[in-house]
């Protein structure tokens, strides 16, 4: 069914699945309980960890079945939300017209990018994609005001010419009247959720993007990466020249980063150049190597992993957990929270940096390794309770 397996297919259904029915497992913890702190189904996040999930699937794309490790794909994010955001200035809210031409921006920017890059390997091409990256930052920061608008951010003002914008046109980003910012609350006794059009149109691009990730890790093409990153000496004795095809395994991530970059901008009409640090490069490296590089769920685990904690674990502060912690002495209390407090708000970076390090200390294979090893001792335990106990032979 549509080229996959049957692995594959129901991987493709349980990701569609989850993916549609976010509002509802994001939301866990009633209104207003002390745990709705942990909720994560409101719009910005739930559109945050669709789109970094589709930046994260395209880096993986690169580096999990190159072993190329880029650190400047932020720069492709900047470039696709530049060339949404020009698209509102010149035609209209529409983000129809922008996410095309983010798509082909990117791609002709990894292409040029690409070319001078792929002439080295290993810390070399990382070091070269990272010196880009903070060139297009620079550029885009303090060159190209005129373009980019500098420190500022790109956004759209009244002056602006959009040509195609109607007089009942909505003054946001929109699909053909769909306006990404508008939300539907359904309340469900203790429990509301909240349905955010922005969320599933960008879900339904993740849904789609994913898939075509599944078709490329199971192409002929995928497999002649997979090849690349094994032994690429012995691919190039086999008479085969590996380059092409690490360069366009590297212009496809870059649409991808695109595409994600113009995402960010339909559902909020700003471009900035802070898109384009190497901290954002940094970012979709972490959630690779945390999910699992080289897997299909894992950027996508990594991804909503990272968002997760900078958007939960940030916004804790110590009235929260004063709160949480009431119950207790006075004294107690106070040492409690000044135990945690290096650990939420500001310091957030602190926990995930902890994480991080015994996630890659004890799963090397990401996430995806640890859920692996979870199914693998519940089938045991099954099996073992399934297996009929020996008995002694009659004497």
């Amino acid at each position: 069914m549509l080229g996959l397996n049957k692995k594959d297919m129901t991987l493709l259904i349980v990701v569609t699945i989850l993916t549609l029915s976010a509002p509802f497992i994001l939301n866990p913890f009633p209104t207003d309980s002390a745990m709705a702190q942990f909720n994560a189904g409101y719009p910005d996040l739930m559109q945050r960890f669709a789109i970094f999930g589709i930046f994260a699937i395209g880096f993986n794309l690169l580096f999990g079945l190159t072993g190329y490790l880029s650190f400047g794909h932020a720069a492709f994010l900047g470039v696709g939300s530049y060339s949404v955001v020009w698209m509102y200035k010149l035609l209209d809210y529409n983000v129809i017209w922008g996410l095309p031409l983010a798509i082909v921006t990117s791609g002709i920017f990894a292409l040029l990018i690409g070319f001078v890059s792929m002439r080295r390997s290993g810390i070399y091409f990382s070091i070269l994609t990272l010196a880009f990256a903070q060139m297009s930052f620079n550029l885009a920061y303090s060159v190209l005001t005129p373009i980019t608008n500098g420190e500022t951010g790109l956004q759209v003002y009244n002056n602006d010419p959009q040509v195609l914008m109607g007089a009942n046109e909505a003054s946001s980003p929109h699909l053909f009247g769909l306006v990404m910012n508008s939300s539907a609350k359904v309340g469900v006794g203790a429990w509301e959720f909240t349905f955010n059009n922005g969320y599933y149109f960008c879900g339904v691009i993740a849904i789609l993007v994913f898939y075509l990730s599944i078709r490329i890790f199971r192409s002929p093409f995928g497999m002649m990466l997979r090849a690349i990153k094994s032994n690429q000496t012995r691919m190039a004795y086999t008479g085969l020249n590996p380059r092409p095809y690490t360069l366009a395994a590297f212009v496809i991530s870059g649409m991808y980063a695109g595409l994600a970059g113009g995402l960010l901008a339909s559902m909020d009409p700003l471009a900035g150049a802070e898109r384009m640090q190497w901290t954002a490069s940094g970012e979709v490296v972490l959630m690779t190597i945390l999910g699992g590089a080289g897997t299909l769920m894992g950027p996508v685990l990594g991804a909503g992993f990272i968002k997760y904690f900078e958007n939960i674990f940030s916004k804790i502060n110590d009235t929260v957990l004063h709160n949480w912690f009431a119950f207790l002495p006075d004294g107690l209390e106070d040492f409690v929270v000044f135990l945690i407090h290096p650990f939420i708000g500001k310091g957030w970076h602190l926990t995930l940096g902890i994480l991080f390090m015994l996630v890659v200390t004890f799963l090397p294979g990401g996430l995806v390794e640890g859920g692996q090893r979870i199914a693998a001792m519940i089938k045991r335990t099954k099996e073992d309770e399934d297996t009929p106990a020996k008995t002694e032979p009659a004497e």
